[in-house]
């Protein structure tokens, strides 16, 4: 089963914030493979990308020189602010793993159909720059992420009303919005389909372990 990620700390440095995610981001928004052919893996792989244009809201989940002591994870939100996508928080883990490949529920590195890690999450910065006003903090909503590590039998997620496809490596960060709690937001529901629509597994905005892996903790 996944583990938590560790506590992140400040955001990623300004050469890849400035030049390179948001020729990363474009692909994202475009549909395109997120990582460009001209960046190195060995120096900056990136894992998944996701957008929700109806939502204005975005992330993308990178691994910095994977496989070295100096290894992180980058998570990096995206918001549409005016006509423009801008950084609008994230963090860093000094875990700096890449996901270890997509095998069937129960197997290596996979026991649920659905495996939660890290995340990310903020005061929505959109809403702040529409409502320049004190009470906006209050108001704002939350935009948040999850990295999740798919089953082989997944075709693709219902996160909430919104269909999400799962890449061929399973790795896939997801983003969403929802009402600020004062500390966080809630995820939404996210269920786990096969390819006729068939309802696999899920796991509630509470949950960290999806309804396969309870009951298979509960067969036991």
């Amino acid at each position: 089963m996944a583990t938590p990620a560790k506590p992140r700390r400040m955001c990623p440095n300004q050469r890849w914030m400035d030049f390179i995610l948001p020729r990363v981001f474009r692909r994202v928004v475009n549909g395109r493979e997120p990582q460009p052919g001209w960046l190195p893996r060995r120096w900056l792989t990136v894992v998944s990308g996701d957008v929700d244009l109806d939502a204005g809201i975005g992330a993308v989940w990178l691994v910095s020189r994977p496989g070295s002591a100096k290894a992180e994870t980058h998570t990096a939100l995206m918001e549409l602010c005016g006509e423009q996508w801008r950084y609008t928080g994230g963090g860093i883990a000094s875990d700096g793993e890449l996901p270890p490949g997509r095998s069937a529920a129960g197997g290596p590195g996979q026991i649920g159909m659905i495996e939660l890690s890290g995340g990310a999450g903020v005061l929505s910065r959109a809403h702040r720059l529409r409502h320049p006003d004190p009470e906006s903090i209050r108001t704002a909503p939350w935009v948040g992420s999850n990295q999740l590590q798919i089953a082989a039998e997944v075709d693709h997620l219902l996160l909430g009303e919104r269909r999400v496809e799962v890449p061929a490596n399973g790795s896939r960060i997801v983003v969403w919005t929802s009402p600020s709690t004062g500390s966080g937001g809630t995820r939404p529901l996210i269920v786990a389909a096969r390819r006729d629509g068939s309802e696999l597994s899920r796991i509630g905005p509470h949950d960290g372990m999806d309804s396969y892996t309870w009951a298979t903790v509960n067969d036991q």
